[in-house]
């Protein structure tokens, strides 16, 4: 089968002919239909967010069809449209056992221990396998994987209640799935704050408050729109220390500070202004919870979700283009969310 392949750290990917792999006896094959380009898969590229080895496959937002099964898996999946989750927990640490894998003692994950889904076929434990009804295009299931859930756990993560404000600091993939969770979860206003005007024009069509970063400061405009006071709830999607600083001082008093983004800078903060005095609750928020993933399934199928304004560009399995993908998005440019359609 071809797949798509990170040859080494800092490497382009590599097209490279591989064994179709075999299902274990707990394992199931699936036909990749369709595979998003997550800006970690360029954290790993990059060598930000180091590999388990090489060559190695990436892509961790999967949706397609099981063609195979192990023989412990009930051959019911066989023919069935599935997305995949792509944390494999040990199952068996007191994280996994109280449904937290995430945090797992021991874990795998697809793209960074376990081969991914930039090819023409994956191999994952059947447990991770969710259902993915026909309404959900395979290109949208696909990003439902990753950004959604992510978006979707940030959300709890914060304890967002309806009629509280929000402002989320970066509108890529996981970002403008936030706005519309966010709207969703009943809150008041939605600032998105960002430096691409196509990105916040998208925003905006989704019910958000945009905010352009490279016009004003986004502290003194949010407090400028909420009467002095900033936001209940802010959370640093974009995986940059400043961006992270400003989600913490964006939020008044008693609020919420969630972190998503991938960042290895220190923070600059000023412990008494900015947390302690105002009794601010900074919150680490990692992946999400395979439970969290059918929720995601059912708010795009209903339509609550609407991911034809996050999937903005397909791909063919092709590594120039991939590898063209990537670097716009280590720009912090390109398309809300590209996604690879093997064929």
């Amino acid at each position: 089968m071809k797949a798509v392949r990170l040859v080494g750290s800092g490497k382009s990917l590599e097209l490279q002919e591989i064994p179709i792999p075999a299902p274990g006896p707990t394992e199931a094959l699936v036909r990749v239909k369709a595979a998003g380009i997550c800006h970690s898969d360029v954290h790993m590229q990059s060598g930000h967010h180091p590999v388990s080895r090489t060559p190695i496959t990436l892509g961790h937002e999967v949706a397609g069809i099981v063609e195979a099964v192990g023989e412990l898996v009930d051959k019911a999946w066989i023919g069935q449209r599935v997305g995949i989750h792509y944390v494999v927990g040990c199952g068996q640490c007191s994280y996994c056992r109280q449904g937290r894998d995430p945090l797992c003692t021991n874990p795998n994950f697809l793209s960074a221990t376990l081969d991914g889904g930039f090819a023409e076929f994956i191999v994952a434990p059947a447990l991770n396998l969710v259902p993915l009804p026909a309404e959900v295009a395979f290109e949208h299931g696909a990003v439902l994987m990753c950004s959604a859930a992510t978006s979707y756990h940030a959300l709890t993560r914060s304890r967002l209640q309806a009629g509280e404000s929000v402002a989320l600091f970066g509108v890529g993939g996981v970002g403008m799935t936030m706005v519309q969770l966010a709207r969703a979860f009943g809150a008041a206003k939605v600032f998105a704050v960002d430096i691409q005007t196509d990105k916040l024009q998208i925003a905006q069509r989704y019910g958000a408050i945009p905010v352009n970063a490279t016009q004003v400061d986004p502290v003194v405009e949010i407090q400028r729109q909420t009467d002095g006071l900033g936001v209940e709830v802010a959370v640093g999607i974009v995986g940059l220390a400043k961006t992270m600083e400003q989600a913490v001082r964006a939020v008044r008093a008693g609020g919420r500070a969630v972190l998503v983004g991938m960042a290895d800078q220190a923070m600059q903060l000023n412990p008494m202004e900015d947390v302690v005095v105002k009794e601010v609750e900074i919150l680490g928020s990692i992946d999400h919870l395979y439970n969290e993933l059918p929720i995601v399934v059912e708010f795009a199928r209903n339509g609550i979700l609407d991911m034809a304004g996050v999937v903005e560009r397909t791909i063919p399995l092709d590594p120039q283009a991939i590898n063209d993908a990537f670097t716009a998005l280590d720009r912090f440019g390109g398309a809300v969310r590209t996604v690879i359609l093997p064929g």
